[in-house]
């Protein structure tokens, strides 16, 4: 299968992409280049004849269509996207130009191709989409969210991203646009940009800086390991069934309290500090403007419908991530000097 992928040198794009050439798929790699993004996050993979890359922006209709032309692809994984939380609140407009903009753009080039070739049966549009599009659970935690949970977004970000998921759904139905959409919770794990609360905890550690932690801390994760989200959406999109949402979860609910000191045991066994903790460093910060108190996905549908489940716990995955990060110096040093890292951002009521 010959798959466009969006935003393939970012967090999860890139996880997707080094799983899927390593199973024999063709993946062509566009992606804007835009500062989350690290073209060494596919290094692994660049020299596959497998592999393509297009610096092309998606809201570039024209780009677009040629790129569509050029590569023929049997199925789009459309992953491109502005996904920091804190980032949203500082300048909303990014986020709705290129999560909702950029959305309606893919959308239209995806639906002229597939009426050019034909209207192939094969052709899918997965739409890689979050959990936070729900909005916020209370702390019952026979309460989680489903595929028919009512939208509620509560941030910039996640408006615009339910924003995008209501045009892959309304393409789908006006159009009849093959689609499947997918709803994930929190990813972590290799190569995750340095301004998200894990890679964030782990580099403020070793630096031996202040570990900040919204509010009291208590706010609920459901934490889901980046490799096993990958070899997810592909199940999806292999085996999905046409114009069907699915949630992934990594069924790892932590508070961020207890997943710092989780971090911080981890790094107090593999790189012990000269005297006491890690955890001494944690500090706690003025809470974001609306913070979801927590987040749960059912994950019954896709663990029922396609067999899939998580291959590891968070304890597990906490211990690769951090291990990568004491590996990898070089990655995340040249990302640190990058605009908004390092920086308390979101700090707008």
């Amino acid at each position: 299968m010959k798959i466009l992928v969006t935003g393939g040198a970012g967090f999860i794009g890139s996880a997707v992409v080094r799983l899927a050439v390593s199973r024999g798929h063709a993946m062509v790699n566009l992606d804007a280049l835009t500062y989350a993004a690290c073209l060494d996050n596919v290094a692994m993979v660049a020299d596959s004849p497998l592999y393509a890359f297009e610096h092309a922006d998606i809201r570039d209709a024209e780009a677009l269509k040629r790129i569509f032309a050029t590569h023929k692809p049997d199925a789009v994984m459309h992953l491109a996207a502005e996904s920091h939380v804190d980032r949203s609140i500082d300048g909303p407009g990014a986020f709705i130009d290129t999560n909702v903009m950029g959305t309606y753009q893919m959308l239209n080039a995806a639906r002229d191709y597939w009426l050019a070739q034909g209207k192939p049966e094969g052709f899918r549009f997965h739409h890689i989409s979050t959990d936070e599009v729900y909005g916020s659970l209370p702390a019952d935690p026979s309460v989680q969210f489903t595929e028919t949970t009512p939208y509620d977004p509560r941030s910039p970000y996640s408006a615009s991203k339910a924003s995008s998921d209501h045009l892959v759904r309304a393409w789908g139905e006006t159009y009849g646009l093959p689609f499947v959409l997918t709803n994930c919770s929190n990813n972590y794990g290799p190569f995750h940009f340095p301004e998200k609360l894990i890679p964030v905890v782990i580099l403020n550690a070793l630096a031996g800086k202040p570990l900040p932690i919204y509010g009291d801390g208590s706010n609920v994760r459901d934490w889901l390991f980046v490799e096993d989200h990958a070899d997810a959406l592909l199940t999806v999109l292999e085996k999905g069934e046409n114009a069907r949402t699915y949630n992934i979860g990594g069924e790892n609910e932590r508070s961020n309290l207890d997943l710092v000191k989780t971090l911080c045991a981890i790094l107090d066994e593999k790189r012990p500090k000269a005297a006491g903790s890690y955890a001494d460093q944690i500090t706690f910060v003025t809470d974001r403007p609306g913070h979801d108190a927590r987040y749960a996905i059912d994950p019954t549908r896709i663990r029922t419908e396609l067999g899939w489940r998580p291959s590891v716990t968070v304890e597990e995955g906490l211990a690769r991530t951090v291990q990568w990060y004491l590996d990898n110096e070089d990655w995340w040093k040249a990302l640190q000097n990058r605009e908004g890292v390092g920086e308390r951002l979101g700090k707008t009521a």
